[in-house]
């Protein structure tokens, strides 16, 4: 049996890389933050950056742009990933697993891939079907303001309804087979089934898919870069992005890292209010 000591022999390592490569940075950035740091020279000068970012209109904007992605992704994404759910849970037919594979496959591709991947899509294949069907409204997705957006909803949605998927079957398997039962027995519809006995069960699954959707939207950056890189004229650079190029491409570090503290406080605080709502009608 292993003493006490060989027990924190275990967990120094974990504790060791959660303070050297969260803790500490996080700290450092705050107190960059505060200065007018370039990665070289810093100075500080208190608030300014957090003055100037509330006056800044790409800051803005791209933060404007991450909020709207954000809800359009969550509602899309969940809404895709628990019909999957339902479809490879409805009968226990031999191609479902062929279908969970395929479903969630988009998942293991990695973001820049991916990115390039529909860039060929809505570039080229939208193209091509812009001239042989007539349908002009296909052509130029990645070089308009709206249709660009909704390219990155559209990659966003591909890649992760799958994942979400998986949330939504585990808690579907859990449902017990006998209330399913009685409630066909009684003579209730499948989608009466579904509202008045899956759905309130799924309650928990609602509750860590919209907290894992929401966390995965707002630091979207990836497939930002390799879909669009932000444009045209950075209407739709998303907020990681901006902060990415405000401290690698613009050398302002102090600024950037001001921008990286107003996300997270903004993403936390989001975070502890719909956990607040989903657990509150999980037990109502």
């Amino acid at each position: 049996m292993l003493k006490k000591h060989q027990y924190y022999g275990f967990i120094l390592p974990a504790v060791a890389f959660i303070i050297g490569i969260i803790i500490i940075p996080f700290i450092s950035g705050i107190i960059d933050s505060f200065t007018n740091s370039n990665g070289i020279s810093r100075q500080f000068i208190g608030l300014k950056n957090y003055q100037l970012l509330f006056q800044d209109y790409n800051f803005l904007q791209s933060f404007w742009l991450t909020f709207k992605f954000s809800v359009v992704s969550v509602v899309l994404i969940n809404l895709v990933g628990l019909v999957f759910a339902l479809i490879v849970t409805h009968k226990d037919n031999w191609f479902n697993n062929t279908l969970k594979t395929i479903f969630f496959i988009p998942n293991l591709v990695g973001g820049v891939l991916l990115g390039f991947i529909w860039q060929f899509i809505f570039t080229n294949a939208f193209k091509a079907l812009s001239v042989n069907l007539g349908q002009n409204w296909l052509n130029g997705w990645l070089s308009d303001e709206t249709t660009g957006f909704w390219g990155l909803v559209i990659l966003f949605t591909w890649q992760m309804s799958g994942y979400i998927m998986l949330v939504y079957i585990s808690f579907l398997n859990a449902i017990p087979k006998n209330s399913l039962e009685a409630s066909l027995l009684d003579g209730a519809s499948e989608l009466q089934t579904f509202f008045n006995v899956k759905l309130p069960q799924l309650a928990p699954a609602f509750t860590i898919s919209l907290f894992l959707t929401l966390a995965n939207s707002f630091k979207l950056y990836e497939q930002n870069l390799a879909l669009t890189s932000g444009g045209p004229y950075r209407s739709t650079e998303m907020i990681s992005m901006y902060i990415y190029n405000t401290a690698f491409v613009n050398f302002q570090q102090g600024y950037a890292q001001a921008a990286g503290i107003v996300l997270f406080v903004v993403v936390a605080v989001a975070s502890f209010i719909q956990l607040y709502f989903s657990r509150k009608g999980e037990r109502s």
